[in-house]
């Protein structure tokens, strides 16, 4: 009897713990239901150092969500991906200024990028992956 026991309760156990895996997102998830196209690009400033928690909203994006610590946002090819930049001020080559770069791992700048904000207009970012905006602003990208 006892071992019928633990053999159903193992039986159990199994069948239970075989179940919580199925929430967690793998690489497998994003090529079938994202697609290939996800990519990660990075905010930082002049000297490299990242822009963490700028709010950001994608169009595959149902919410807003924030540059991780290391200024980090992904998003789908072809979306467009607007960020509040409440708080920086960014009139480009002032004394005042908050320059952001969008720039790739390997800290290239993404120039060409298309843009535009809510006061500065429609431009595109310089060659260094930085651009004007004015201070406050909300500006969508193009990506």
């Amino acid at each position: 009897m006892k071992k019928i026991f633990l053999l159903i309760t193992a039986f159990i156990a199994v069948i239970l713990l075989n179940g919580c895996g199925g929430t967690i997102y793998s690489d497998d998830y994003y090529r079938n239901y994202v697609g290939d196209n996800l990519t990660t690009l990075f905010l930082v400033d002049e000297r490299g150092f990242s822009y963490a928690n700028i709010p950001y909203k994608c169009d595959s994006m149902t919410q807003w969500s924030y540059t991780a610590p290391n200024g980090e946002f992904s998003f789908v090819v072809p979306d467009t991906c607007e960020f509040d930049f409440n708080g920086l001020n960014g009139v480009y080559r002032d004394a005042l200024d908050d320059i952001v770069r969008i720039v790739d791992d390997r800290n290239s700048g993404k120039g060409g990028i298309e843009y535009g904000c809510e006061s500065f207009g429609i431009s595109s970012t310089f060659s260094d992956g930085s651009f004007d905006y004015d201070q406050n602003d909300v500006c969508s990208f193009y990506l």
